[in-house]
Parts: C-alpha cells; structure tokens; sequence
C-alpha cells in the first residue's frame, strides 16, 4: 500500500460540521459570482471565475482527505480547459500507479461523496495510465476529455508520465478525422431542434468552436484564437470574429443556466423572454423580444458554422496531406484543388466583383468539387461588402443569379452556400432582413430563412426521378413544368416579407414583381411569380377549411386559379410549403385534401362543369359500380338512399358512399348504435362510420372518447338522415404516429364507442387542459368568427386557438347548449396552433344577439 500523504491543513471541527462548512462557503462564494454578472466583466473570466472557485474547494477536500501519495488528482474536459459554467458537471479523474485496493477504493468513494455533499457535482473516473491510454485509443470523446487535463493535486510525477504517454498515442489525422465525423453526427442529431436550439450542441454553437481548438491542440498548432491568429491560421480580423460571437453564446450559456437553476443548454420557450429582457430587449409591434433574441442568436450560430468550416479546412490543409496539390484550371478566374473550388488568386473578388456569383455557379456545374478552399472563402467573406446597389444592377450579376435558378441541379444547394457565405442576403436585401429571424407562431419551426431553403429543396425534389414515389402527382407535374425557375423564385420570395407588418403576401407579391421584372423576364412569367406569391396560402386555406365537395366552392377557386399553368404551380408550391414548416405538419390526409381539390379543380378548368343534379348522378353510379364488386344485390341500396337528400353524395366520396351503404343497406331502422371503423383510404389513421338514432350530445360524446383514447379527429362529415339518424364519418389518427396494432384499436372504438352511444352515458367532466410548453410562454388569443356561407343556408364557424387535450369537447358543449347543428367539421392543427371551421345551423343563430353571446361563451371555453 502506497504511504498516506499528511494532511496540510487539518480543521479543528469534526468530519459533518466541516462539509457544512465547505457547503455554505462555496454557495456563498457562488452567489457572489451571479451577483456580479451585470458587471462588464467578459464571460471567459466569469467562466474562469467559477473554474479557480472549484479548484479551491477541490484542494482543499483532497488535503482533507488524506489520499495517497503516489494519486494524482486532474480535471478534466470543460473544466480541465479551465471554464466551468455556473451549472455544469465537474470532470475529474483521479489518475492511479496501479490497481486500487479497498482501503484506497473507500477514501475515493469518501472523496467523491463530500463532493456531492457540499455542492459540487463531479463527473469522476478513476483509472491508471494505461487505462486511460487504451480507452482513449479506442474512443475519441475519452481522447478529447484527457486532451485538456490539468494537475490539480497530488503526484506530479504520475501526471506527467500520463500527459507523455497520452500525447504519444494521439494521432493528428485520425482525431481530425474522427471529430469532423462525431461534428457531423452531432449536427443531424440536433437538426429539429430549431425552435429550443441547443446552445452548445447544435450546429454553430460552442461545441463548434470547442472542435476547433481541440484539433488545433491535437496537432500542436495552438490552444486559444490568439494562438491560431499568430501561426497563421486565422487572420486578426476572423479571431476577433471568433471571439466576439463565442462571446455571446458563452454569455447565454451563463444566462441560461441561472435562470434554470440546473445545467440547461437549451434555449428553452420559458426562458427566452425572460432572457430577451436580461439582454435589454423590448417587445416591439411586429417583434416579440423573444424573436428579435433568437434572430441575433441564429445569426451568431451562422457566422459560427462558417467560421469553423473554413478554419476546419485550414488546419485540415496542415494536418493531412492534399491528395492532389495541383492547380487544375477551369476557367480563366477559378480552378480545382484538391477537390475544391480556388479562386486563382485571394484578391479576384475585389478586381472583378461579378466572380462572387460566378464562383456559386461553378460549384453547382461541377458535381466533382466538394467545396470552396479555405482561402477562397475567407476572400469571398470579405468581398461581400462589394455586393452594392449597383453590383445588384449588373447584367452579368442578374445573368449568373437566374442560371443558378435554371440550373437543372443543386439548385437548393447553390443557394444554401450562398446564405453560409453572407452572399444571399446581400444580394437580395429582403432576404437578409429575415436571416435568423424566428417566428413563434408554433407553427414553423425553422427560422423564415431555413424554412425558406427548405420549401426550394421541396420544390427541387420534385424533379428528381429516383424521389418520384414520394410525391407522384408533383414529381408528374413537375417533369412538365416549362421554366421550372418561376416555382424557385415564388418558393424565395413566398415568406420574404415576414416581420415587416402588414400581409406577407402582399408585400412579398411586391418585392418578387420588382425583382423579377428587374431581371428580365417574361411579362407572363413576372405575373405568374408575383400571383404565386401573393396567393401561395390560398389553395391549403381552400383544401383544409372550406367543403370542397360544394361544387361552388371548387368554381370559385378555379376562378381564382384561372388557368393550368398556374393551378400546377400553385399546388407544387403549397405541397412543398406545408413540408418547409415542420417535419410534423405533413400527413397523408392533407395531401389527399389537396390532390382531391386539385383534381376537381382541372376538371373545372377543362370545362368539366357537372350541374348539382349530374354530380350526384355520377357519385351515385360509381358507388353502384362498387357495391356491385361487393355482391351487394341490385338495388339494396334504395332503402337507405331514400333517406339521403343530395348534401350527403355532394359530401361524400364515391367509395365513402359505398362502404357506408354495405355497412347499412340491411339496417337502416336499427335502433341500436353502429360503428365500424377502418384504414383511412389516405393512407394513414382511421376512418370510423358512425349510424345511430340522432341523440343530445352526439358530437361531444363522441370527441370525448377519441380523446379519452388519445386519438386526434382531422376530419368529421355530420349528417343526418331524412328518418332522424346521425350518419358520420370522422378521419382520425394517433398525434404521436406510433403506428400502433390497427386492429386492435379497430375493434376497440367499435365495440367501446359503440357502447357508450347506447347507454347515453353523462359526458365526462371536463378537465384542465395541459398545455405545452410553448402555449404556456407564447399564447395564442383564441380568436371566433360566425359568419353565413356564401348560399345563406348555413354559418361557417371559424376557430383559432392553441391546440391542446379536449379543446374538440369543450367547443361541442358549447355548441350542444345552444342547439346548433353540426354539419361539417374540418379540423386543421398547424404544430401547436388549431385552425378549425364547422359549418353549422340552427336557429340561435339567426339572432344576432346569440350569435354574440355563442362567440363569446366559445372565447370564454377556449381562455380555459
């Protein structure tokens, strides 16, 4: 057994009250440290502040302790780099000569134990030399650990053999090579989470820039910014750009983690106002603070990425060896090197400003380059300065910026570089107005930009042949598509004037005429762009909340639609739009809306123009046709058809009808409940038919079991029959896509929903609701409409509310109590945000002071 080292400094009160001691003097000493986060102090020395705080207590415990003399003590990672925040884990390891017997095994697992008792949450391993060495062989995040240990007690010796044989082991190029693969990795992993973003993990944070130096240390070419700029690795210039944005990310960090009172790199929705004011922000009429925060985030997060990516390319140019140093020209201004795109010379973008696009465009025509050299970059980040009100006015720079759009590929990508770069933006002001800026109408989930690039990579993906399953009808239209580069545009422009007040449409319409106009094209296609984006919301307005069985409703959108051309433009840029917001809003039934709309629509517009009487006609023949297929015996359909007025064929598709008359030709006097239920015909969820004698409360019961079983309604067609029957049919889905047992939850709503119908059991009490996170720190007024349709036969009720457990309830106990009839409800949840429309009568609302008091009892349900 190693000899016990002495104790330096033996306190005079037993072993409980010293932790005590330790405990309140450190929360002490930390509360000090908060106090003074106001004060000017950078957040490096604050970080550093709270590293020399633990050193002292660390030490101060290891003396008490009497540990080994032949034990080192180092910290480790984060903290061994010297930088603690104020709520992070505390690495050690505690470094051993050999194996550890008992005796030495319980003064660690003492050790480790008064730590947690007195505030300090450590990370610890306890491991000898060649311990160490074989894992971080094998694992580079052990590697990375190690890379920044720092003695803190114990044998200095031991240490030092450790910091030798750990550097022997440490290959440069592999740990380069390994932690671009770990950055990548980490990168998808944190891609959705744009609207909390990860303020150390995610893509831009500080994890980037930690990569960065630990490379740098790796290959022994530095250990701070101030290091790389002396070797040459960064200019001056870029180090202070470093600087300044780890600056802002270090203090949110910091920020974040007081306000939390736990360690929290999220930039969380509970948070961010109360984070947006300790920056000094206010709310202003189209900006929440929280918005104009996470804009000035989004931005540092981007300055970040493309920091790190060309520093990455540079100390990768020192470390590996190019496979290919040669020069290979492409053209008089550019060539290729090693895979990448190189300026001929650092100073091209400032002799010839029209380079800049032309460097874009070479990369999207040579599939073989990976990328720009780092050199390349680094001129064309300080030649965006150049691109001016009359570079924009430039023929060759208007001619170059539409063969990008024109490109047959890479289109997305060509222009996704071009915002890394700061390029887009200064092309097209309007886009750099909203780089960053996050909309919290939980609903997108990117920033307008990134969702922007994403409905351009939408529309691009339509008109690759190997993605065609995706979406078939697109990838069909999309392959006849003449001057594909309007539908680019429109994708650009759809969203560009957001945050500005007012409609973004409308202004957006504006910009996109100008632009297109100042670019020379065609009158028609200029109109066609601008008419896009004006109206880009208006066919999944149409398709998700109005009844597009009501041929009138299809007329006037055809109207509006006026020609092919456009109505195929409209629907690829809405299908693409609607995948841009969220990977969540998507779902078979919308598609299957919108296709539906689509089609009648181009039979409107061919001159398909069915009267009321012939459009029946024709559903009722196709649904014999199938009932035929089903051997349902000729004209068994008229018992219950009788019963059916022309709404319900207008209402209901060909196939509807016929499952609906199989289920029920041979009881349509039954007196007791029918539900039967379905696969969707959309392809996803269920379609559940629901006949029973009209009852009080029908609606309500039956929303109250879809929720009791988790299940959400997109979709109910109420009707009832000419005998007194409600005949409905809901489209519903598990929210959470868990894609469970189908039939078993088939024959769970037809056997349970089925019972409660016939027993008329009470509705069950409604419940507080839970919000989520987002509704509770960024509400939604609900807003209620009654207005009559365009025929006066009926009201449409239009609602918008936060989306959360029972709201469909509580809006049918409204409605029940005023004796209002439902015919349809369309139910449109947009992420946390409902946009639902019924279509209704009855005769309280022919009273307009009931209609008021109706409005204001569903206003009053929906604050709950």
């Amino acid at each position: 057994m190693a000899e016990l080292q002495s104790v330096t400094a033996a306190p005079a009160f037993p072993a409980h009250a010293r932790t005590g001691h330790w405990k309140q003097k450190l929360a002490a000493s930390r509360a000090q440290l908060r106090q003074e986060l106001s004060s000017r102090r950078l957040p490096r020395e604050m970080l550093r502040r709270q590293a020399a705080l633990v050193d002292r207590q660390l030490k101060e415990v290891w003396a008490s302790h009497a540990m080994p003399r032949d034990v080192a003590l180092a910290a480790v990672g984060g903290y061994g780099r010297g930088e603690l925040f104020p709520c992070s884990d505390v690495d050690i390891l505690i470094l051993l000569s050999g194996p550890a017997d008992a005796a030495l095994a319980r003064k660690i697992e003492l050790l480790i134990g008064t730590l947690w008792d007195i505030g300090i949450e450590v990370g610890h391993s306890v491991r000898t030399i060649d311990e160490c060495v074989a894992l971080a062989t094998a694992d580079v995040t052990v590697q990375t650990t190690l890379l920044e240990a720092r003695l803190l007690a114990g044998k200095r010796e031991l240490y030092s053999r450790f910091v030798r044989r750990a550097a022997d082991a440490l290959d440069p190029a592999a740990f380069l090579q390994a932690k671009l693969l770990e950055q990548q990795q980490r990168h998808m992993r944190y891609a959705e989470t744009n609207l909390e973003p990860n303020i150390k993990e995610s893509a831009g944070g500080l994890r980037d820039l930690q990569t960065v130096l630990w490379i740098a240390r790796a290959a022994g070419l530095g250990r701070s910014w101030g290091e790389l700029a002396r070797r040459g690795v960064i200019t001056r210039a870029e180090m202070s750009e470093i600087q300044h944005n780890e600056q802002l990310l270090q203090w949110l960090r910091i920020r974040m983690h007081y306000l939390a009172g736990r360690r929290e790199d999220r930039l969380l929705f509970d948070f961010q106002t109360a984070l947006a004011r300790e920056f000094g922000l206010h709310d202003r009429p189209h900006r929440l603070a929280s918005e104009q925060l996470m804009q000035r985030y989004y931005q540092t997060a981007q300055a970040v990425s493309r920091l790190a990516t060309f520093v990455l390319q540079n100390l990768d140019a020192r470390i590996t060896p190019p496979r290919d140093k040669e020069y290979h020209p492409i053209n008089e201004r550019f060539g290729a090197r090693d895979e990448l795109l190189s300026a001929r010379d650092e100073r091209l973008f400032e002799r010839e400003p029209a380079a800049i696009l032309e460097s874009f465009l070479l990369l999207q025509q040579n599939p073989q380059l990976k990328g720009v050299s780092a050199p390349t970059v680094r001129a064309l980040w300080r030649a965006r300065r150049l691109i001016n009100a009359s570079f924009r006015k430039d023929p060759r720079n208007r001619r170059h910026f539409l063969e990008l759009l024109r490109s047959p590929t890479r289109v997305e990508r060509a222009l996704r570089r071009m915002n890394q770069y700061g390029v887009l933006g200064r092309y097209l002001p309007s886009f750099g107005r909203i780089v960053g800026q996050m909309q919290h109408d939980l609903y997108h989930v990117y920033t307008v930009d990134e969702h922007i690039l994403r409905v351009v990579r939408n529309v691009r993906r339509f008109s690759i042949p190997e993605l065609a399953h995706e979406f078939p009808l697109c990838s069909r239209l999309m392959s006849n598509f003449e001057r594909p580069e309007v539908l680019y545009l429109a994708a650009l422009f759809h969203d560009i004037a957001k945050g500005r007040g007012g409609d973004h449409s409308e202004l957006g319409a504006v910009d996109a005429r100008q632009f297109c106009r100042e670019h020379g094209l065609a009158q028609e296609d200029v109109e066609l762009v601008a008419w896009l984006v004006e109206n880009h919301l208006v066919m999944s307005s149409t398709a998700q909340k109005r009844d597009i069985a009501d041929p009138a409703v299809v007329q006037a959108f055809a109207q509006r639609v006026g020609d092919e051309r456009h109505l195929s433009a409209l629907y690829l840029l809405t299908v693409a739009d609607i995948r841009g917001t969220s990977p969540k809003v998507w779902n078979a039934w919308k598609g299957k809306l919108l296709e539906d709309l689509f089609w009648t629509t181009r039979r409107q517009l061919a001159g398909d123009r069915l009267s009321l009487a012939s459009s029946v006609q024709v559903r009722q023949d196709e649904a014999r046709a199938k009932l035929r297929l089903y051997a349902v015996p000729g004209s068994a359909e008229q018992s219950l058809w009788a019963q059916l007025e022309d709404a319900y064929f207008l209402r209901h598709e060909p196939q509807e009808i016929a499952w609906h008359t199989r289920l029920l030709y041979y009881r349509v006097q039954t007196r007791e409940p029918v539900v039967k239920a379905r696969l969707s015909p959309a392809g996803e969820g269920l379609q559940v038919l629901i006949y029973v004698p009209d009852q009080k409360e029908l609606f309500a019961r039956i929303c109250s079991f879809f929720e009791h079983i988790s299940y959400d309604i997109f979709e109910a067609k109420i009707y009832t029959t000419r005998h007194g029957y409600a005949l409905d049919s809901f489209q519903v889905q598990d929210p959470d896509n868990r894609r469970p047992q189908y039939r078993d939850v088939i024959g769970l709503i037809e056997h349970d929903l089925a019972e409660q119908l016939r027993v008329k059991a009470p509705l069950p009490p409604l419940t507080r609701p839970r919000l989520s996170r987002q509704l509770r720190h960024f509400p939604i007024s609900p807003e209620v409409t009654i207005q009559p349709d365009e025929k006066g036969t009926s009201s449409v009720l239009a609602i918008i509310a936060g989306d959360r457990t029972g709201l469909l309830s509580r809006i049918a106990r409204v409605l029940t109590a005023y004796d209002i009839n439902l015919h349809t409800a369309k139910i449109n949840t947009l992420g946390a945000r409902a946009e639902d429309v019924f279509i209704i009568t009855g005769a309280a609302l022919k009273n307009p002071k009931s209609v008021v008091r109706l409005e204001s009892d569903l206003v009053e349900q929906l604050r709950t």
